[in-house]
């Protein structure tokens, strides 16, 4: 399983402000019952100590979550793309069997399971009615945790007595019927009145892990199971848990050593209790610490990392506030009449802002400068700055600000805001009034069309330096192995549409040594060696070294030409087209590249292997739901032909979460272990941890396994990331920051 992590990272700065977060409280209710948010179960869904429960964080929630239950020890990432849906991988040490049946290849290694987990809210919980919600363990997974529920949870009030007055406290109820691994009671399945395969449980056979199994999902017998989550007062939110416990522990794992699994070297202790006992301590808003006393004979222990990102400054509001000049109304009369000197402290002005004139030129009352920044995630955000600084400096007679948003060398958008409206409902921050007033439209680059042009020398160079890590988890030489790395990254512009790419790093500490495990893929490697490009970049690598040559022929319609070295593992030469249209929620383009395998060592060589790839890509964003579908179809690296499939959200603040799958041409035994290529990401906005604004991303993202069908080519600077201002929805999504 490989981990990658995206640039511009500052993880140790949100570490630091997680750990060190103090509880501020509102009201009564906060100082008795702090830190009221539900809490995970050890499975890393919302629940109770090993039961489900049907609670839901809200939508842009990310957790992680860890749990020792001898001999078990699982790690969860669960995301709410939804309030309604919960989405969860589950990675699990198995520390009673082995990787694998050859003895010397597992070595110390134990089994792992991998396993992918969702949860549906059905009904929304009522004053008179409990929150009723559905989901599946290990949905697409081998089945060693398989299991399926439907359960619902109610609030009560339960009065406590405090300080001589009586105080209402909520305690919350669950009760569920399960399937599978929940199924103790073994009760009659009603299901099977529906239709007789719910009788039995059918799992696929000969299976490389990874498939749907729908043939088990609510089939076989059904158990029950029950709990209750009490908060205790004035103990910062402590909470005590009880549970009737409905496992069927002689089919969880492999509860009997040798005779449920041939890797099995150890029988599990079976349950001599169906009350299950534990508690949860909140440290903050951000960290849980949970224990609890199972099966009446195993301690447990856990904690969670969670933090809500969906909203608007969901952690910390950013306070940077608009830069202003001094004395505006003599900058004004310096302007009024001379179109140099307003273009000159215009320019000052929006640098001051970190708003860049690219051109500018004033038409009679209208002001139209375009401009590039790299500050503000929102658009409508840059736009009202620019707006408020060029309304310091220009004279009374503009009457119209036409801002043209520059990327790539060409022109994303151009924005008309009528000045005397935008400035009329500026102090009372009416942008839902101001917005009637601004028109966006799409618009082609001429640079005739501009008077004032400001001096710049190419090449301009732009660089960074920062960590970085390559990981590698759970495979046969290891549970964990990564490379902690410091990493350079420039672009060089050579022209307004020339530019260069550059990404390269060195390593600082590393435990890949010990990696020996080879690629057993039928297909050509041009993904499965990862062992081989990991062990021979331990010092140093280029990663990338890319030229680039944009084009934006017409409206709406954008190119790309590059060559050099691509991606970590291809280089070579090739293009992209995107049709774009300003109002309408769907993009069409198209890709074609001429690639050869680097080396393993990552500079300038490269290994024998060539093919030519491209793919038609399209692109869907449903207005309903925000959730954004690509499709990918074409030949990929290794030959096989077929679709790449993703899906993702973006929230008001800039976190991204998304999934992916792909299906080829090539059979499941082909493909190797995990049947199909699949994974999730999601990308946090770096200035919910801070008072600055940031386009800065912290993006993480996981394939449970590393494999040579349906990879694609990792090219910079794709033309549907260039040209995310150039849709008007964009734009619009964020008029609440017009005036921020």
């Amino acid at each position: 399983m490989l981990i990658y992590l995206l640039p511009r990272k500052r993880y140790l700065s949100v570490l630091v402000f997680i750990f060190s977060s103090l509880p501020i409280y509102a009201g009564l209710d906060d100082y008795i019952y702090p830190y009221s948010s539900p809490s995970f179960n050890e499975y890393g869904a919302l629940g109770l100590i090993r039961m489900p429960s049907a609670r839901f964080h809200e939508e842009g929630t990310i957790s992680f979550h860890w749990s020792k239950n001898n001999p078990y020890t699982r790690g969860s990432i669960i995301a709410y793309p939804f309030s309604w849906f919960e989405a969860s991988y589950q990675y699990t040490d198995v520390n009673n069997a082995l990787y694998s049946d050859v003895e010397s290849f597992s070595g110390n290694q134990t089994y792992k399971d991998k396993g992918f987990d969702v949860k549906f809210r059905l009904i929304k919980e009522r004053d008179y009615f409990p929150q009723v919600a559905i989901g599946i363990r290990d949905i697409a997974g081998t089945g060693t945790f398989a299991a399926e529920y439907l359960v619902a949870s109610k609030q009560i009030m339960v009065p406590k007595f405090l300080n001589g007055y009586n105080y209402l406290t909520n305690a919350d109820l669950t009760f569920g019927l399960g399937w599978g691994d929940l199924s103790y009671s073994k009760f009659t399945n009603p299901l099977k009145k529906l239709d007789s395969s719910f009788d039995r449980r059918t799992l696929i056979k000969r299976t490389q892990g990874g498939e749907f199994s729908p043939g088990r999902y609510f089939s076989g017998p059904m158990g029950v199971f029950a709990g209750i989550e009490i908060p205790l007062p004035n103990l910062r939110g402590l909470k005590l848990k009880i549970e009737y416990d409905g496992t069927d522990y002689s089919e969880e794992g492999f509860p009997f050593g040798r005779e449920s699994f041939n890797l099995a070297f150890k029988s599990i202790k079976q349950s001599q209790s169906r009350i299950n006992y534990g508690f949860l301590y909140p440290v903050n808003n951000y960290i849980q610490i949970s224990g609890g006393f199972t099966k009446g004979n195993t301690l447990s222990f856990g904690f969670t990392l969670s933090g809500g990102f969906g909203k608007k400054n969901p952690i910390i509001k950013s306070t940077e506030k608009l830069q202003s000049v001094d004395n505006p109304i003599l900058r004004k009369e310096l302007a009024d009449g001379d179109d140099e000197i307003l273009m000159t402290l215009a320019m000052d002005i929006l640098r001051k802002n970190n708003i860049h004139i690219s051109k500018g030129v004033r038409n009679g009352e209208e002001l139209r400068v375009a401009y590039a920044q790299n500050k503000y995630m929102s658009h409508a955000m840059a736009s009202g700055r620019a707006a408020q600084a060029l309304d310091q400096v220009s004279p009374d007679y503009i009457k119209t600000f036409t801002l043209e948003t520059m990327n790539a060398g060409a022109v994303m958008n151009s924005i008309s805001i009528d000045r005397e409206t935008f400035n009329k409902y500026r102090k009372d921050k009416l942008y839902i009034l101001a917005k009637n007033n601004i028109k966006i439209n799409s618009s082609k680059f001429n640079e005739d069309d501009y008077t004032f042009n400001p001096p710049f020398s190419y090449p301009y160079v732009f660089w960074r330096i920062e960590p970085d890590i390559v990981a590698q988890i759970g495979g046969p030489d290891g549970f964990f192995f990564g490379n902690a790395r410091l990493a350079g990254r420039s672009e060089i512009k050579f022209s307004r549409k020339l530019s260069l790419n550059a990404e390269a790093s060195i390593g600082i500490y590393d435990n890949f040594g010990e990696l020996k495990l080879a690629s057993d893929s039928v297909l050509p490697h041009v993904r499965s060696d990862i062992v081989k490009y990991l062990k021979q970049t331990r010092d140093y690598s280029i990663n990338r070294l890319q030229m680039n040559y944009f084009l934006n022929p017409w409206n709406d319609f954008y190119a790309k030409v590059s060559g050099g070295l691509l991606e970590d593992m291809f280089g070579g030469i090739g293009g992209e087209v995107l049709y774009r249209p300003m109002y309408r929620n769907f993009a069409i383009g198209a890709e074609v590249w001429s690639v050869r395998q680097r080396g393993y060592n990552m500079d300038f060589s490269f290994l024998d292997y060539t093919t030519d790839t491209g793919h038609i890509n399209l692109y869907f964003r449903e207005p309903h739901s925000k959730v954004t579908f690509a499709v990918k179809g074409g030949r990929f690296l290794a030959g096989d032909s077929g679709v790449n499939i993703d899906f993702s959200r973006r929230f008001k603040s800039g976190l991204r979460i998304g999934a992916f799958f792909s299906l080829t041409d090539i059979s499941k035994e082909e493909f190797g272990e995990g049947s199909f290529d699949k994974g999730f990401y999601f990308n946090l906005p770096m200035q919910a941890f801070f008072t600055n604004y940031s386009r800065s991303l912290a993006g993480w993202g996981l394939k449970p396994l590393t494999r040579d069908g349906a990879a694609y080519l990792t090219h910079s600077h794709h033309l549907w990331g260039i040209t995310e201002p150039a849709q008007a929805y964009s734009i619009e999504r964020d008029w609440d920051d017009l005036y921020d």
